[in-house]
């Protein structure tokens, strides 16, 4: 695990620019500074699915950060309308990022993972992953195969990850606590935790 910090995006980055990647919540605006840095992941605020959760996403890609990954907060929709309205907004934002390099994860309400899972599985969304955070708890497992990045800070608890063996971004809100967290978490570089 590598601890990153999760700024928001109309900050200036040069309090951040010693660390190799950051991850931004977007705001609605990046402050142009960001350009060129490398920014791991936009993390979208939490919205409804429908249209303006496609403009939002589009406005983040317009800022041209070159983000390896677009983070969207999802609940399981339940409903008929609700699905296809999901599946739709999903459809249309793979078919944006499509060729950019850009991939989407979706951060799961509390004990929305499982039947995320089942929804793009039956749809065939293989491209589309996870972010964990700590509501996440006994779902890890079904998500852990599609597992692109993480959110934490201090007080969670990361021994399931590490238990998987995950080795890439845990994003900080605002950073804090990076060092205390990288000396409980150290990085684990392959599974079982082994160096």
């Amino acid at each position: 695990m590598r601890f990153v910090p999760l700024v928001p995006s109309e900050n200036d980055p040069r309090a951040h620019k010693p660390f190799h990647a950051i991850e931004l919540a977007w705001t609605g605006r990046a402050h142009p500074a960001w350009t060129g840095l490398p920014v791991h992941a936009i993390h979208l605020p939490p919205a409804p699915w429908d249209e303006g959760l496609g403009e939002t996403a589009m406005a983040a890609l317009r800022a041209r950060l070159e983000p390896d990954f677009l983070v969207l907060h999802a609940e399981d929709p339940e409903a008929r309308m609700e699905v296809s309205r999901f599946l739709g907004v999903l459809e249309g934002l793979l078919e944006i990022t499509h060729g950019q390099g850009v991939k989407l994860a979706l951060r799961p309400a509390p004990g929305a993972a499982p039947a995320l899972v089942k929804r793009l599985r039956e749809a065939r969304g293989e491209a589309v992953g996870f972010c964990w955070d700590r509501t996440v708890g006994p779902d890890l497992e079904c998500i852990s195969d599609r597992l692109f990045c993480a959110v934490g800070g201090p007080g969670d608890d990361f021994s399931g990850l590490e238990a998987l063996g995950y080795r890439w971004n845990v994003a900080v809100p605002r950073g804090e606590g990076m060092e205390e967290l990288a000396r409980a978490w150290p990085e684990v570089l392959f599974r079982g935790g082994g160096q």
